[in-house]
């Protein structure tokens, strides 16, 4: 299975997502996200591994380590079916193989379909970002990223490396960030006041950014007095990066402000999408360093 080309426009704010199944729950991952889709093959035991981890294979030379679902879920007593699968995954400059009962088909859908988890029962450290309402049935969004970094929390931003950037100036550079992740809107907050960037607005989703951004077009002042720049990821309910991107470059006074795509999903294959829509800059998380020397570039 290739995902090249599988989506031929950018910032139509639509997606394809690989549904799959564990212990009879629906759960599905960005079509972009996957590699391939295989059969298990053999594993290699890893000693004091994280328990998610099952252990290691080889494919194709590479050496990929092996994320057991049922026990990322919390499912204690399952165990796989005979459909059992292997999804093979890149992101965040990473390879990573997650075990699955089955791989039941492909869904295109829009962004705004897909609904923000409730606190109620999204719980503190849910791995679920999103809920799809498909005929009778649900499927939820995983954060594939949160799931990745509980097993290895060095694979996350590291405010070490904004550190060794040396003494910062602080700034009062006013940003907006578009984020759907808890847990990457408390690093970013974080590592960015470790830079020196404390004037920050963070949103949830493209949808509810732009809003805000069109509300300072309303004033009587130019656009660059209000914010200076706008750092978005792609993945997020409602509006995706790129769309929201792709809005406000072709926007008479919010095309004015430097964009940059921060996302899990810049690769060699996908940059393309974000240039078509006009992104100033893009970066692969979890490159924080990279993306506040970029930001020093843009807006100093």
């Amino acid at each position: 299975m290739e995902q090249k080309g599988i989506l031929l426009e950018s910032g139509t704010n639509e997606l394809e997502i690989v549904e799959f199944e564990v212990a009879n729950n629906k759960f599905c991952i960005n079509v972009i996200k996957v590699k391939e889709i295989i059969q298990p093959i053999p594993v290699t035991f890893i000693p004091h591994a994280h328990p998610h981890v099952e252990g290691i294979i080889q494919l194709r030379g590479e050496v990929l380590p092996v994320v057991d679902m049922l026990k990322v879920l919390g499912i204690s007593n399952g165990s796989y079916s005979a459909q059992q699968k292997y999804i093979v995954a890149e992101f965040n400059k990473q390879k990573v193989v997650f075990h699955v009962d089955n791989v039941t088909q492909i869904h295109r859908i829009s962004w705004n379909a897909i609904e923000k988890p409730s606190d109620m029962y999204q719980g503190g450290s849910s791995q679920v970002i999103g809920v799809i309402k498909q005929n009778d049935s649900m499927i939820l969004l995983l954060d594939f990223e949160k799931i990745m970094v509980d097993i290895n929390p060095e694979s996350g931003i590291n405010v070490n490396s904004v550190r060794k950037l040396g003494e910062r100036d602080r700034s009062e550079k006013k940003i907006v960030i578009a984020e759907d992740s808890p847990l990457l809107r408390k690093l970013l907050h974080d590592t960015m006041h470790e830079a020196g960037y404390v004037n920050l607005e963070f949103f949830e989703n493209g949808q509810d950014a732009y809003d805000y951004l069109e509300t300072l077009t309303q004033t009587n002042s130019a656009i660059e007095e209000h914010v200076q720049l706008v750092i978005t990821d792609i993945e997020m309910p409602q509006m995706d990066g790129h769309h929201f991107t792709k809005k406000i470059k072709s926007h008479t006074e919010l095309g004015k402000l430097p964009v940059i795509i921060f996302s899990s999903l810049i690769t060699d294959d996908l940059r393309h999408k974000g240039e078509s829509v006009g992104a100033d800059e893009q970066i692969s998380k979890p490159e924080i360093a990279e993306l506040i020397l970029t930001m020093d570039k843009l807006i100093l």
